[in-house]
């Protein structure tokens, strides 16, 4: 597996790639995410046998980059943002591109947003916006945020998979808005299930919110690919 640094509208972001891709995995990290991002990367390249380039773009303002609107602090100093349209600008118009142009990538190579926590969170808003996301990896995601639950069921969104998953102790703490998390992520499932259009699983990882979150987000960007292929094989198999 190749490993390098890619300089994106003066973001450094790490690439990795198996051969030529038949992927592109997008995730949005912090410097957490960074230290397991070898184990990660390897954990899906063992998960599945399809060929993918991965892509971590640095995020220094958590918070403010990855929120989609404005809500005051749930832990700590810091209020959410609503800086989250414009990560997604910089996903859509910088840093796809320069890896299309990088590894000779069609537009049909499918794309797969995903992240931890706050980042998948980001990327569910983002499929729910454009239908340039093929799937959505989104582990542990902070569906608790105020006010998406009811924005997730008066829009539509526009991809075609989405992977939620949560540890089974996450709702399990004496946070009152963040002990919403079980309740929240329920409901988004239930909801996603009612779209025949849409591949969807929910999958319950043992643990708190702070364990193993590589082997998380691993399995998801995992699934999606597996959901994608099964997905196209089955237009193939139709049309043949």
């Amino acid at each position: 597996m190749d490993k390098t640094i890619y300089s994106i509208d003066g973001r450094d972001c790490l690439l990795y790639s198996t051969g030529k891709p038949a992927y592109m995995l997008v995730q949005p990290v912090d410097d957490h995410d960074r230290e397991v991002l070898d184990e990660q990367v390897t954990a899906i390249a063992e998960a599945s046998q399809l060929p993918f380039v991965f892509v971590a773009f640095p995020v220094v303002d958590w918070n403010g980059e990855l929120s989609p609107w404005d809500s005051p602090a749930v832990f700590g100093p810091d209020d959410f943002g609503h800086g989250a349209a414009g990560t997604l600008y910089f996903v859509e118009n910088e840093l796809l591109p320069a890896v299309r142009t990088q590894f000779h990538l069609s537009d049909e190579v499918p794309v797969i947003l995903g992240g931890y926590s706050l980042a998948a969170l980001f990327s569910l808003w983002s499929g729910w916006q454009t239908d340039i996301f093929s799937a959505v990896a989104a582990a542990s995601p902070s569906v608790w945020f105020p006010g998406w639950l009811d924005y997730a069921r008066q829009q539509q969104p526009m991809t075609k998979a989405v992977y939620l998953s949560l540890g089974d102790r996450e709702e399990r703490t004496r946070n009152p808005i963040m002990a919403t998390v079980g309740g929240c992520i329920r409901q988004q499932y239930a909801h996603l299930e009612t779209m025949p259009h849409i591949q969807t699983t929910l999958e319950w990882n043992k643990g708190n919110h702070f364990q193993h979150t590589g082997q998380r987000c691993a399995k998801a960007f995992a699934w999606c690919m597996s959901a994608l292929a099964k997905e196209t094989d089955g237009a193939s198999s139709t049309r043949g």
